[in-house]
């Protein structure tokens, strides 16, 4: 059966969004990790530092280079299949993506070139300024998309001009707008995953390289650095989670309820650990503990929780997809906390690097991550549904007017071969650098630093 345009369309934003969101948590939770290594570099003067800072920073120069090749796409698809959105949110989206562009893009881009090929060409001290430089950047970036996408969330500082398929919003007050209700809960919420992603990477890979018996220092340094980031990110990750929910249960309550299956309104209102939602029959099997979601929203099990019933049914979200989706969230984020927390545990014992069966876990974890992030964007996205800016303008009001299925059909299909080649590119690239690993050059034969011939601070 052939879909229609605004499902077509709907799976072509999805599908190059979801490509290009592998990139940026790594971007940004790379920029992290070599902020760090660097500062130890400086604090210590250890030549292991330095030869951890160079390899990591060029695992982060490729998914750079990925995440800025997959994201142009999608600004062009707001003008080819989203026209009357983009006519709709144009004062607001121009506003943040002209300031991620002033301080984000410059930002990163101008001391990328210093942070790639400025070690022994500057002082170790401009060269980790323009290192900090490039991770402020990266988190600029992601504020400034937050912030845009957070608007469409929780919409705030504007007006409505105009009427009918011209009708659009323009912004009234700006700070409102850029600290909408949920922004800067659903930005923490970002941040932390990105920095799961990075540190999990650091984990995977130095965790293949003691399982080989290959770069054992490096591995032992780079796994106890990607552990404690993990670890910690992980914990926030929590926390800002559970903020975000709150915010969810009081500005989106549909979307809360489809998170949690619930239909009815009531006190008491029980969190369900897992389990299937018939939408049919309106109803939802799983474990539940009684009265926790109550107490988790409201801080109260008396207080009651919005149910889907509430709603007429086409205000409703799509309840299955968005339920599963958040839950495999849910359940990854758990699983990272316990798979950091024992890492570190063992780590901090001594014991960790004899435990081949949990080398093995953290080689795969870097995986967790990225599933979790990816199953977060797509919960969010579902469970906002019916609406595109949240109780403002329908999804399928924010169509072009004059775009066909065909094609969009057929974009989708060049754009997904081509995203799948890159995709291999990035795998291929990647697993050449770790199978090169770090470079010896970075230390001498006696085991002190290379340094550079001059420039040095």
């Amino acid at each position: 059966m052939s879909m229609d345009v605004l499902t077509l369309s709907r799976v072509q934003f999805g599908l190059t969004a979801s490509f290009h969101y592998l990139y940026p948590p790594l971007s940004i939770g790379l920029g992290v990790v070599l902020v760090l290594t660097e500062a130890l570099w400086l604090k210590t003067g250890q030549p292991l530092y330095h030869q951890m800072a160079r390899f990591w920073t060029k695992v982060f120069a490729l998914t750079f280079a990925l995440g800025v090749a997959t994201g142009i796409v999608l600004e062009f698809e707001f003008g080819t299949n989203w026209a009357t959105f983009s006519r709709y949110v144009g004062d607001v989206f121009g506003s943040a993506l002209a300031a991620e562009g002033i301080f984000a893009f410059f930002l990163e881009s101008g001391f990328l070139a210093v942070l790639l090929f400025g070690w022994d060409k500057v002082s170790r001290g401009v060269h980790f300024f323009a290192t900090c430089m490039v991770c402020l950047g990266a988190h600029f970036s992601a504020i400034w998309i937050v912030v845009a996408n957070s608007w469409m969330q929780t919409p705030a500082g504007y007006h409505i001009v105009e009427e009918g398929l011209r009708a659009r919003a323009e912004i009234t007050d700006f700070w409102a707008m850029v600290f909408n209700p949920s922004a800067m809960d659903r930005l923490f919420h970002v941040l932390c995953g990105a920095w799961q992603a990075g540190a999990f990477l650091v984990v995977s890979v130095s965790a293949w390289y003691l399982l080989q018996g290959r770069h054992t220092a490096f591995a032992r340094a780079s796994l106890r650095l990607g552990l404690a980031v993990g670890l910690g990110a992980s914990v926030l990750q929590l926390v800002s989670g559970h903020r975000s929910a709150v915010g969810v249960a009081r500005y989106q309550p549909a979307k809360l309820a489809a998170f949690e299956g619930l239909y009815e309104t009531g006190p008491y209102a029980p969190l369900t650990l897992l389990g299937w939602v018939d939408e049919k029959a309106e109803t939802t099997r799983g474990p539940a503990v009684p009265g926790l979601l109550s107490l988790l929203v409201h801080g109260d099990p008396a207080q009651p929780v919005t149910g889907l019933r509430e709603f007429p049914p086409e205000d409703r979200p799509p309840v299955q997809a968005t339920f599963q989706l958040f839950h495999a969230m849910v359940g990854i984020g758990f699983g990272l906390i316990a798979v950091a927390g024992l890492g570190f545990l063992y780590f901090w014992r001594g014991s960790l690097f004899e435990k081949r069966w949990l080398l093995w876990v953290l080689v795969f974890a870097v995986l967790g991550p990225q599933l979790a992030n990816q199953c977060g964007w797509f919960a969010a996205e579902i469970g906002r549904q019916p609406w595109i800016v949240y109780g403002r303008l329908r999804t399928a009001e924010g169509l072009s007017a004059v775009v066909q299925a065909e094609a969009v059909l057929t974009s989708l299909v060049l754009f997904t071969l081509i995203y799948a080649l890159l995709f291999a590119v990035f795998v291929y690239l990647l697993n050449d650098k770790i199978q090169h690993g770090p470079d010896a050059a970075d230390l001498t034969p006696s085991g002190k630093l290379a340094l550079p011939t001059r420039g040095n601070a």
